[in-house]
């Protein structure tokens, strides 16, 4: 049974169909590529895989059951909008996250430091998101989705705004984490990021 299973799911919004009967396989160390033009679905695809949005018809399984709201703590999803907490420092907002996903707070505050190392921004760690830039919000954002260890990593355009170099560096830690069978679901405009990092595509 494959970690992730999408079983013939469909999705209107008014009299607008975004997706029709879609399905799609992805088990561990796996990597697929999402791919289509503005408005084909692929945040909604992603949208209904992590119950933001409830699919008109079809199913998501996640380790051989319907997906429910527990199975979240094992992934982990960087949405294309994102969000952080712009009051709060780097550090102290991974902890946070990390605990919501059920670590202690010495575990979440070991992997978060473990990240920031890993990435080189340590010095990030009390500093305010909101004294941070754009780009320095994003990897804040990537530990923010991986800092838990997650089973099935989800990418919704992951390189938006990123420079050449932290796209390397992005694009090394996805490819670390598949050789260490993560599940990866990448929805991108990148076809070259598509061609490097994933097994398989799907088309919207």
């Amino acid at each position: 049974m494959a970690l992730l299973q999408v079983e013939l799911v469909s999705k209107s919004f008014g009299d607008h169909r975004v997706l029709s009967d879609i399905s799609l396989s992805l088990d561990g160390g796996q990597a697929l590529a999402i791919l289509g033009s503005n408005g084909a679905g692929k945040t909604t695809l992603l949208r209904i895989i992590t119950r933001i949005l409830e699919p008109d018809s079809g199913q998501v399984f996640f380790e051989g059951h319907p997906i429910v709201q527990q199975d979240l703590e094992r992934i982990g999803y960087l949405p294309e909008e994102r969000g952080l907490y712009r009051r709060m420092c780097a550090g102290e907002q991974i902890c946070y996250l990390a605990r919501l996903k059920g670590f202690s707070k010495a575990a979440a505050e070991e992997a978060a430091r473990e990240w920031f190392d890993r990435l080189g921004v340590a010095d990030w760690w009390n500093r305010p998101v909101s004294k941070l830039s754009k780009g320095m919000q994003q990897k804040v954002q990537f530990i923010a989705s991986v800092v838990h260890s997650p089973r099935l990593l989800i990418l919704d355009e992951p390189f938006s705004g990123f420079d050449a170099d932290n796209a390397e560096m992005l694009r090394r830690e996805i490819l670390h984490l598949k050789a260490a069978g993560t599940a990866i679901l990448l929805s991108t405009h990148n076809l070259q990021a598509a061609d490097d990092l994933c097994d398989n595509t799907l088309r919207l």
